[in-house]
């Protein structure tokens, strides 16, 4: 899938299985590291962690230094918000993002319409749950938390809100 994306165009290889980095150094492209506990189908069936910040760190570190050892000249690292992690691991993970920042590779964060901001606003508003479409607060909020603490990249549905909150802060 990496290898067809690339020739029709994509210049950075978005991989949530963290393991791409020698097609992206052959196809001279950029790649993303995402940290995921398991696989897709069961991912959130009771992921647990030691130190989640710790663990998706040294996890993300190590595959982007043998990404840049194996040529990837444009490496960045993403710590999988919502992907095999409960709501206390996300929520961990949002609050150090400086942490990964610190590595010294360029950090993006995807928290648009997630289901942790779902059931933290519905707990919020005192309701049951929220969907997908009311989770703009949350997904600006987050997005705006993580840019102030360094990260680079966000990952957003709601694109030109995300932009205009981004661009007040910065002010």
């Amino acid at each position: 899938m990496a290898r067809a994306a690339v020739a029709v165009g994509a210049s950075l290889v978005n991989d949530v299985s963290a393991t791409l980095w020698p097609v992206a150094a052959e196809l001279g492209v950029g790649w993303v590291a995402v940290h995921m506990a398991g696989e897709p189908r069961t991912m959130q069936q009771a992921p647990t962690y030691d130190d989640v910040v710790d663990e998706v760190n040294r996890f993300l570190t190590e595959r982007a230094a043998a990404a840049t050892a194996a040529g990837v000249t444009e490496v960045w690292i993403d710590p999988g918000i919502g992907f095999g992690k409960t709501i206390e691991h996300n929520l961990a993970l949002l609050a150090s993002l400086d942490r990964l920042v610190a590595s010294g590779f360029p950090v993006v964060v995807g928290t648009s319409r997630k289901s942790t901001l779902g059931t933290l606003l519905a707990a919020s508003d005192g309701v049951a749950s929220v969907g997908p479409e009311d989770r703009l607060e949350g997904s600006i909020a987050t997005a705006v938390w993580a840019m102030h603490l360094g990260v680079r990249m966000i990952r957003a549905h709601d694109v030109r809100q995300t932009r205009q909150a981004s661009q007040v802060v910065a002010a």
